[in-house]
């Protein structure tokens, strides 16, 4: 799956987000996956072979890469971005699920014309749904963390060395080796962690948002709407008049 297909994904996923959900694609595809595309793929085509040591050891520049550099950063934020990109899928999943019940269960054409119109908006984050989409959002934040957190475990910092000290076999003592474009790798390592640590604060963001206004809903009466959503969900509506009403409430956004 290309990027293009996954923004396509995500972006029908994206309609039964907050607005704070759209913030967060937008960003991630404009300041993490453009970038990591059209610039530090680039950055970072050389890395191996222009990677130099002071020996003529075969083999030592190999092993000294290896131990420095064990996965490549590129490929390593391939991973992040394809990690944080999957927990919204459970939330298309359970969009899906949810409209395949609600149209096996209509009985008449009549009433199968409007709940495909009803497909066609945006679902309320409420009940199961939002246990999931919550859940998808502590799923985004814990994969970020981990990511974050391996990076600079692996590499022991951010910073990018211009010399570092090697020896290991094959290489017969000590040997300097020399990283190609230090500065400029360092500068995109930075740009990254910053934007990873920016889709957290928006995660975080989303979901105490999401718990703010489960909370105040339910400090609400909503007998109505409970008692609603029951007669449309456990039997068919008697009559038309009362169909058309508990189908338009139970797909008044969040």
């Amino acid at each position: 799956m290309s990027w293009g297909e996954l923004y396509t994904q995500l972006a029908g996923v994206n309609r039964q987000s907050t607005g704070l959900g759209k913030v967060w694609l937008s960003f991630l595809f404009i300041f993490r996956v453009t970038i990591l595309v059209l610039a530090a793929e680039k950055v970072w085509g050389d890395e191996q072979s222009d990677f130099k040591c002071n020996t003529l050891q075969p083999g030592c520049e190999n092993v000294c890469y290896d131990h420095f550099f064990p996965i490549s950063h590129v490929r390593l934020w391939c991973l992040q971005l394809v990690f944080a990109s999957t927990p919204p899928l459970l939330v298309a999943m359970h969009v899906a699920h949810r409209k395949r019940s609600s149209k096996s269960s209509a009985r008449a054409r009549q009433q199968e014309e409007e709940l495909k119109s009803i497909r066609q908006r945006r679902l309320p984050i409420t009940g199961t749904l939002w246990w999931t989409y919550a859940l998808s959002l502590v799923f985004r934040l814990v994969f970020e963390a981990v990511f974050v957190y391996a990076m600079y475990a692996i590499y022991g910092s951010f910073w990018i060395p211009r010399l570092v000290r090697c020896e290991q076999w094959p290489c017969p003592n000590e040997v300097d080796c020399f990283v190609s474009r230090p500065t400029e790798k360092t500068v995109f390592t930075m740009f990254m962690v910053a934007a990873s640590g920016a889709c957290m604060v928006l995660n975080a963001t989303e979901l105490a948002y999401l718990i703010a206004k489960m909370m105040m809903k339910c400090s609400r009466p909503g007998a109505r709407r409970d008692a609603c959503s029951s007669r449309c969900s456990n039997r068919p509506p008697v009559e038309q008049n009362q169909r058309n009403e508990c189908l338009t409430s139970l797909t008044t956004p969040f």
